[in-house]
């Protein structure tokens, strides 16, 4: 995705939400520089489990 606006984060943590109800995890992979640096300006870069590639993010859920 290269862009997002105040929906799209909104969705972004309700389905986070969603998932730790449910006991799952959401990873964000491959972020653009717009998205990454609205996450750190939002603070939510803190909340998301974010992952530079798809084998890093599948290899997180192992742990």
């Amino acid at each position: 995705m290269n862009y997002i606006d105040s929906s799209g984060i909104g969705e972004l943590v309700s389905a986070y939400t969603t998932a730790k109800n449910q006991g799952g995890d959401l990873k964000l992979l491959n972020l653009t520089k717009k998205v990454h640096d609205l996450l750190q300006i939002t603070k939510l870069y803190t909340v998301f489990d974010v992952k530079e590639d798809e084998a890093a993010g599948i290899k997180s859920f192992g742990k």
